[in-house]
Formats: C-alpha cells, structure tokens, sequence
C-alpha cells in the first residue's frame, strides 16, 4: 500500500455529529471524499439535507437522525441506525458542541450545565455506544478546543472546562480501549476556524486575534478535516491518546 493509500477510507462507515452546520459539514464532505459512507446526526434535522446532499455528490451513501447528544438515549439510537443502514461503524467525529461568553459571576446552573451536557457528556455517550459495537482498528475522534489548554479572552468557563474535559476523557478511552478492544481515541484541539459558532463572536474579536496566530490568518475547515481524516485512517493508525493543536501557531506564542 502506498503512502497515499493509507489515507483511503473506503467504504469505512463513519458518524459525524453536529452534521448539520460549520465544521461538521466540513468533516462530513471530506470524509466522503476519502471513500467513506456517512451516518449524519444534529438537532437541526432540516439542516442535515443540505450535508447529506455534498455526501452524495461525491458519490457516497448517507443517512441521517435527529440527534441531541445531551441525551444517551439519542446517542445510542443514533449508533443503532448505523448499524441497521450500513452493518458497523468504523469512525465517530465527536463534532457537537455549544459555546457561551457568559461572566462567570452571571453564569446561571442551567447555562453551565447545558455545554457541560452536549460537549462533555455528549462526547462520552457518543463514544460509550459506539464502543459498543466497534471492532478492532476503528477510530473516535473527538474535538475539543485551544480553549482548554489556553484563554481566548473571552469570559467562557463553562466552555473551556468541558474542552479541557474531553480532553481527559480522550487520554481515558484511548487507554481503557487500546489494547483490549483495539479502538483508537484521539482528539482534534483547533484554533479560530470560520463557523457558526465563530460568526457570534462580538465584532472585531478574530481581527484582535489574528496577531497571536504565527502563520497569520484564520484556519480552512478543509483543514481541519484533513486531519480528522489522518487520525481516523490507518496513516494515523499508530496515534492513540494524543490531543492534536491544529491553530496556526496560536498557542505557541
């Protein structure tokens, strides 16, 4: 196998949530460009078509599901429609999230607790049910944030904690499911990328951002995906625990 082959994902089975807008799109398009058929889940279901509609363009199978990964109940019927459509799972992108700038002297329970619930705890329902059925040589990658390792400025606790979280919970499953189950578990940290949630910030934020970041501009999504795509290739297949900075330099400076 060339160099390049071990890029290839095809006919890999692989679910993508938060499918619906910015990066998840991303991810969903370029993963069926390498080959792979695609499970799409999110809260917007309406949403999904128009991702659904790339994943077919480029030739690849796609089905979808109103998904909250708030609740484990939905995160398993999610995985259980894998199985049904295509017979396995071989790849989850632990997309969804929500983000908050709320001070943290303001911040009720209830806000805190809902990012707490989606990005944290969904990624951990998420990756319990698809650990479930996955065999030996399947790949989660969850994605969290330079905000759990660095500030951003911007007055979000509950965000950066459930960030920093997923990142542990990456170095836990990569542990409990290496060498017994043969699952690979990594995590995707980027920095400022064009997307939904970026498209909140206040005006002028990114542009007072752009100096901290060395290569000097924000990240293609197209990126990003490109490395989701190593992780969960057999290029990648010798990477398990690891939290890979895709940031053009900003936590380096």
């Amino acid at each position: 196998m060339s160099a390049l082959d071990l890029f290839r994902l095809d006919d890999k089975v692989v679910i993508v949530t938060g499918a619906s807008s910015g990066l998840g799109v991303s991810f969903a398009q370029a993963f069926a460009e390498a080959g792979a058929n695609l499970m799409l889940g999110a809260r917007r279901v309406e949403q999904l078509a128009n991702t659904a509609a790339l994943v077919e363009q480029a030739g690849r199978k796609v089905h979808t599901r109103k998904t909250d990964v708030a609740d484990p109940e939905q995160c398993q019927q999610l995985v259980d429609a894998a199985i049904n459509e295509f017979g396995r799972v071989d790849v989850l992108i632990n997309n969804a999230g929500v983000g908050t700038a709320v001070p943290a002297t303001r911040e009720s329970p209830d806000e805190f607790r809902r990012v707490i619930d989606v990005n944290l705890n969904g990624s951990y329902w998420m990756a319990q049910s698809c650990g479930r059925v996955m065999q030996a040589g399947s790949s989660i990658i969850n994605i969290a944030s330079i905000l759990g390792l660095i500030t951003g400025g911007l007055p979000q606790a509950a965000y950066s904690a459930s960030k920093a979280g997923v990142m542990g919970l990456t170095r836990d499953l990569a542990q409990q499911w290496g060498s017994r189950k043969g699952i690979r578990v990594n995590a995707l940290a980027p920095g400022f990328f064009q997307s939904e949630m970026t498209d909140e910030y206040q005006p002028g934020y990114l542009e007072q951002q752009l100096p901290r970041i060395v290569v000097g501009r924000l990240g293609d999504p197209a990126e990003l995906a490109a490395t989701a795509i190593w992780l969960a290739s057999a290029a990648g297949g010798y990477v398990t625990g690891q939290t890979i900075v895709v940031d053009g330099g900003l936590t380096i400076t």
